[in-house]
């Protein structure tokens, strides 16, 4: 590929081995199990210092309810600040397994409970659905936060790619329906505009690694259906259309050069900053979309995993 000199060396040979996930509708089930096996077959020994439960949230009302993994370090009292966290996956794939090694790292460097959604996948449950079960469980915890040990104080969303998106999407939720609270939105290559897979002038070296437009397109299509890149398309599915950013948690964005969704990320942070919230952006160069995760050894995804720790800290902590 002509343009992978512009990939960090470190990341280079991981590079061509992840050109598209190669969705579709009817290899969907067969992929999330493999995924889950894979991600359930690297999930470190049992720790002491860390408790992991599976419990059931209640769903709104003739919705299923939500199967939540909770992370919380052992031996430490509360109230503790708490991650409401959704994982990736083009919100097609993807499950909370899939970071729980680092979860269980996190609540014990943070001192913070994690609680990690397994919110319903599109096609099959198309927007609204994945929002609306980040909102029971948000409600779930803040009800609940006094016989859970936590802060209601301090509750934060955090997600990577559609995760991310999802993360953001809810926080502009929880400030319209004026209900709930979040003390913070931790964005971390972020899905936010349906738009970018109809661009035809976007960055020409991007999205080539990793997530490429047709995944994109794929995931906003099982999303949205006939509706992206329609005018109509809700800032609670694809935040990036919200036209009022006033009134938000703060924000920390983690962008890789290369994503394809770069753009729409620096974007959205700029307008962040112009309506007055406390936004944190970073830019790794010469990195692509989840590199960090692909080779987590390498210097800049280890700088990048750095800033997002101490972001964390300094939120919950000072």
């Amino acid at each position: 590929m002509k343009s992978r000199y512009l990939v960090d060396p470190e990341l280079v040979p991981a590079s061509g081995t992840f050109p598209s996930f190669d969705f579709h509708t009817d290899t969907l089930p067969a992929l999330r199990t493999q995924m889950q096996k894979r991600a359930i077959a690297a999930l470190p020994a049992d720790n002491p210092a860390v408790a992991v439960e599976t419990i059931q949230v209640p769903a709104s009302k003739g919705s299923p309810d939500i199967r939540v993994v909770a992370y919380r370090p052992s031996g430490v009292e509360g109230p503790l600040p708490v991650l409401l966290h959704f994982h990736g996956g083009g919100y097609v794939v993807g499950s909370p397994e899939r970071k729980g090694a680092a979860h269980r790292a996190q609540a014990v460097e943070l001192g913070c409970a994690i609680y990690s959604v397994d919110y319903r996948l599109a096609p099959e449950t198309p927007f609204p659905g994945a929002v609306e079960d980040g909102y029971a469980v948000l409600r779930w915890l803040t009800d609940h936060s006094a016989e859970l040990g936590l802060d209601r104080g301090r509750i934060g969303v955090i997600g990577e790619s559609a995760g991310g998106g999802l993360a953001a999407s809810l926080a502009l939720l929880v400030r319209d329906r004026g209900e709930l609270s979040l003390a913070l939105q931790h964005l971390i290559s972020p899905m936010l505009d349906d738009r970018t897979t109809l661009k035809a002038d976007g960055n020409p070296y991007a999205g080539k690694f990793a997530w490429t437009r047709i995944d994109d397109t794929f995931g906003w299509s099982a999303l949205l259906g006939p509706a992206v890149g329609r005018e109509d398309v809700s800032p609670y599915a694809a935040a990036a259309r919200a036209e009022d950013l006033n009134g938000l948690p703060a924000a920390f964005i983690s962008v890789a050069v290369l994503d394809l969704l770069m753009e729409e990320q620096v974007e959205y942070a700029t307008r962040l900053i112009r309506a007055g919230v406390q936004t944190e952006l970073h830019v790794y160069p010469r990195a692509y979309h989840g590199s960090a995760s692909i080779v987590p050894k390498a210097r800049v995804s280890i700088a990048a995993d750095r800033d997002s720790r101490e972001a964390l800290r300094r939120a919950f902590h000072g």
